[in-house]
């Protein structure tokens, strides 16, 4: 089992930042491929980037947002820059262990996930 937490929600005004951080246990924590996702009310939860030794984004977010990864602190950081009003969702932060399938952006690639961090972006 392994757990994972999400930190850094919270209230930006449009062209702001927020930085998330997400913690998960395990020995293997550099062979997890680690992925953010959102979900906005009423909305389908989103993929939003992805970090395994490479990056991967969602169209809207590139440019913006910024994930990267410190396996010594088992930790991933999602830095939000340039935030508009159509951020404003639930992050999550999933985990996906190794030997699992090859894509990284559906829910259903990733087995453990945080409890959510709110973050609003007002305009």
């Amino acid at each position: 089992q392994v757990q994972v937490e999400e930190n850094g929600g919270g209230l930006a005004q449009a062209g702001g930042s927020l930085r998330l951080s997400c913690a998960a246990s395990g020995n293997a924590f550099s062979d997890y491929i680690i992925g953010w996702f959102r979900q906005a009310p009423g909305k389908d939860r989103e993929f939003v980037a992805a970090i395994s030794s490479i990056t991967y984004y969602e169209d809207s977010v590139k440019g913006r947002f910024t994930v990267s990864r410190d396996n010594a602190k088992n930790t991933v950081s999602l830095q939000m820059n340039s935030l508009r009003p159509e951020d404003t969702a639930v992050y999550y932060c999933a985990v996906r262990p190794p030997g699992g399938t090859i894509t990284v952006i559906r829910s259903s690639d990733y087995t453990y996930w945080g409890q959510g961090t709110q973050v609003t972006v007002s305009s």
